[in-house]
């Protein structure tokens, strides 16, 4: 182990582009399958991963909604959040901005307040019990109708203080983000949050952040490095302060490649970059891993990593003071490592 895989090892960290569902491990699958008298297409935990053999967004997919069957009871979704806070505890996860994706449930059945609930519970015992403050945001999956979405939103009302923000994942060909302008203006108004995925080499990526920014007025895109390709956005992502998910593991089995060298550009270039593991169950790989991948492939700096962790604590929605406490505790950290 090298010294700065350690350094990553120890860091205190953010993550702000992370599916809950993307979390089923295949030993939880499993479990759940079996709780609720679900048959599988697997006989062991080799045949899964060996399932996870995905070269594109549309081929990923398939098999991540596939996983959500095992998911019916409150109970389901509480374990699986607990799961994911005890693994990322041991790779000293302190904030965490949690994707969840009601249509896939609520059209196979399940409650609205089935999903909320367990999330919810879990949510809050991750922070009595581990110390992680995390937060939940509300996406919309973009291949469904924007009536789909508007639905949903109302759904959520019962539930809005448990509710920080709202995001659109799915499949993008052919599902803009000025599809779903109605309904983000509406979570606008109600005060949520706002981000929005604009996937890696998607037809018309590029087209599709300048609509997030200027049509639906989101604060961060998810994914976004095809901004590189446009000198005047990459000028607008810095000026109005826009952060970017990045995800590099999830980029090498979408498209074969971390993008860790356009991680290391963005950095150059004063934009907010941040790395995340996005579906870690069905990437292998973490916050520590997606961290070691940016900074052995983008050969980064020990400060250029201090760097996407800060922006991530900057670019999230806690309040200003949990902020500055977070970047403080970063910062003591790599002093404390660089003496």
């Amino acid at each position: 182990m090298t010294d700065m895989a350690a350094f990553i090892e120890g860091m205190p960290k953010a993550e702000l582009h992370l599916h809950i569902e993307g979390t089923l491990e295949p030993e939880l699958k499993f479990k759940l399958a079996e709780r609720n008298g679900v048959d599988l297409p697997y006989d062991t935990v080799e045949e899964v991963v060996a399932a996870y053999d995905f070269d594109s967004l549309t081929t990923f997919l398939v098999g991540y909604y596939e996983g959500m069957g095992v998911l019916q009871e409150e109970q389901d979704f509480y374990d699986l959040a607990m799961a994911y806070f005890r693994k990322v505890h041991s790779q000293n996860l302190i904030y965490a901005e949690i994707f969840f994706d009601p249509q896939g449930h609520t059209s196979r059945g399940v409650e609205f307040s089935t999903v909320i609930e367990g999330l919810h519970r879990a949510r809050n015992d991750a922070a009595a019990q581990l110390g992680i403050d995390a937060h939940l945001i509300m996406c919309f999956l973009r291949d469904m109708s924007a009536e789909s979405a508007a639905e949903t939103l109302a759904q959520a009302e019962p539930y809005k203080d448990w509710i920080i923000g709202i995001g659109l994942d799915s499949d993008e060909r052919g599902n803009p983000p000025v599809k779903f302008k109605d309904v983000y203006a509406r979570a606008a108004e109600q005060g949520y949050r706002l981000t929005m995925h604009c996937d890696v080499d998607q037809e018309n990526t590029v087209d599709h952040i300048w609509q997030a920014l200027d049509v639906i007025g989101v604060e961060r895109v998810d994914h976004g490095v095809n901004s590189l390709e446009d000198p005047l956005l990459v000028e607008e992502l810095k000026s109005r302060g826009i952060g970017l998910t990045v995800c590099p593991v999830s980029n090498v089995y979408v498209v074969q490649d971390s993008r860790a060298a356009d991680i290391k550009r963005m950095l150059d270039l004063g934009i907010l970059a941040t790395v995340n593991s996005d579906d870690p169950a069905y990437f292998l790989a973490y916050m520590t891993e997606n961290l070691k991948t940016a900074q052995a492939e983008g050969d980064l700096t020990q400060d250029e990593v201090v760097q996407l962790v800060r922006n991530a604590f900057t670019i999230s929605w806690a309040p200003e003071d949990r902020k500055r406490a977070y970047i403080d505790r970063l910062e003591a950290y790599a002093a404390n490592a660089g003496s």
